[in-house]
Parts: C-alpha cells; sequence; structure tokens
C-alpha cells in the first residue's frame, strides 16, 4: 500500500506530514513536525488506531526544526521511544542549544509560534543510523543538509525528507528547500544522482505527499534548483529572486503558491544560495591564483 502521511497541521493542511511505518521491531515514526504539532501528529496516530506509546521508533531526516523539533517533548512523554538521526546530528539533539540559536536568528519573533518547545532528546535514547535500520536501507543524502540521510524501505518507498524536494499534494511543481547555513549545490546533485541509482518507486516527501512519478520528479527538482542558484550566482537580489520563484510556482500550481510559501519560504531560498556563492567566491578568494575553481 501507498504510505500517506499524517498532516500534523504546521500553520496549515498539506505543508508538513509524519509518516507511521511498520517494522519488525513495531510502528515508526519517520519525521514527526514541530512541538507545535503534536496535538495533530497524535490525532493522526489515534486515527490509526495506535497511542505515542506504541510507536517504539522514530526515524530521523535530518535536524531542522520542522521535521525533528518534536523529538525531544515526544520522548520526554515516552520515555522507551528510540530516535534514530545520523552521526552528525545527534548531539544537536541531546544539546539543542545552538540549533535553536540558529534558528531564532533565522525566524526571530516567530521562533515561538513556528516551533515551541525545543526539549532534549537525553543521549541513551539516541540511535546513530547506520546502512541499515529497522530493515529499511539508511545512505546519506546531503546538498539539503550535511547530516541528511534518507530511508528506502524493501517496498520501493523512499522516505526522503528533503532530499527529494518539496512538491505540495496535488501539484506538480518541484522546489528545492535551499535554506542557510548548510546548502551545498554540488553535493545535492550528487544525491539526486545517488536517489536515481537506488531507483525508488515512489518518493515520500515531508512537503507533502507521495509521489509515483520518481524520475520526472527528479528532473524537474534538478532543474529548478540550477535555474534558482543560477539566477543568483547572475546578481539577482532577494526580492526580484522571491517574485521569480512565486512566478516558477504560479505557472504549474498557481492555487499553491501561499502553500509552498509556508512548507519553504522563498525568502530561504535566496539567503542559502546566496550564502553558499558567497562563501564560494571567498574561499576561491584565499587561494593562489593558480587554484582559483569556480
Amino acid at each position: 500500500m501507498t504510505p500517506e502521511p499524517i498532516d500534523v497541521r504546521y500553520q496549515d493542511e498539506r505543508i508538513v506530514g509524519a509518516y507511521l511505518l511498520e517494522t519488525a521491531d513495531g510502528p515508526a515514526l519517520f519525521d514527526c513536525g514541530p512541538s507545535t504539532s503534536i496535538p495533530f501528529l497524535k490525532a493522526g496516530l489515534a486515527e490509526r488506531g495506535l497511542d505515542l506509546t506504541d510507536v517504539r521508533h522514530l526515524l530521523l531526516s535530518h535536524i531542522h526544526l520542522d521535521h525533528a523539533g518534536a523529538a525531544g517533548v515526544l520522548v520526554r512523554q515516552h520515555p522507551w521511544l528510540q530516535v534514530h538521526v545520523s552521526e552528525i546530528g545527534a548531539p544537536h539533539l541531546v544539546d539543542p542549544t545552538k540549533l535553536e540559536a540558529s534558528a531564532r536568528r533565522l525566524y526571530g519573533m516567530s521562533f515561538d509560534a513556528l516551533f515551541g518547545e525545543l526539549a532534549p532528546v537525553p543521549a541513551q535514547n539516541i540511535q546513530v543510523v547506520g546502512s541499515t535500520v529497522l530493515g529499511l536501507d539508511c545512505f546519506p543524502t546531503p546538498g539539503h543538509a550535511s547530516h541528511h540521510v534518507s530511508y528506502l524501505d524493501a517496498d520501493g518507498t523512499l522516505y526522503a525528507g528533503d532530499a527529494a524536494g518539496v512538491r505540495i499534494t496535488p501539484g506538480s511543481f518541484v522546489l528545492p528547500p535551499c535554506p542557510p547555513p548548510e546548502l551545498d549545490l554540488e553535493t545535492w546533485e550528487r544525491t539526486i544522482e545517488e536517489i536515481e541509482r537506488r531507483a525508488p518507486g515512489r518518493l515520500a516527501l515531508i512537503h507533502f505527499g507521495t509521489f509515483d512519478d520518481v524520475q520526472e520528479h527528479l528532473a524537474t527538482l534538478r532543474g529548478t534548483l540550477r535555474s534558482w542558484a543560477g539566477r543568483v550566482e547572475d546578481g539577482m537580489d532577494e526580492d526580484t529572486f522571491i517574485a521569480a520563484a512565486r512566478y516558477d510556482v504560479s505557472q504549474v500550481d498557481p492555487e499553491l503558491v501561499e502553500s509552498y510559501d509556508l512548507a519553504a519560504p522563498y525568502w530561504h531560498h535566496y539567503r542559502g544560495i546566496e550564502r553558499y556563492w558567497r562563501k564560494r567566491r571567498e574561499a576561491a578568494a584565499s587561494l593562489p591564483d593558480s587554484r582559483v575553481r569556480l
């Protein structure tokens, strides 16, 4: 059966989802949303006949707060919950001080309303992922974030987090979420190639839904990533970039322009891409002329 996301109603419907998986060691969640969405997560579990305490495992794609912000509060409410995360991400769940400070700088006064409490996850509840997790293949999918991982089920479903982009059901536009500070365009291109090599039968996206047209979807993701990166590299300013990005979405899914903005704000992409190119230029400027390569 095609997995359907639990809509955790982050800001609106069909913005952030979580997926319920059945594993050899009982029910598991893939991503969980922020703490502000916990009541909707629990309601979605109840619709499936489960309580939070029935869930044995939480599989995280990465530690950005719209995906993993609720993890610490969920463990506090359910102390037996095991949280699976990359080795790079694990320390920031145990001590989320830097993670919270970074997010507060980015979101300012909106932080608390968007994400709520960011509680630490006890170290004993952390499981660092390897190449397999609970029978799923697990592999690095950096680019959006250096610590991002994805999980491939035996039924062909790739639980992709943000690595395969944002596509809001029932739309067809595929948006590459590019927030600062870890965006790496070259690495993301290699991640897309790796996903293509593994040839999943469907993509389960947190933002938002499950899609079977994998090849077309990934080609569209690659095209948008290159187009938007090129605009910023060529000197487009933030306001113009935002207007252009909104226009791109409107040409494909005019009724979903605001939903895409809620899932991955247009200003995020400009700032992440601008920082990427700026850091590349700074690195190149620090090298001898013979080694400058952009």
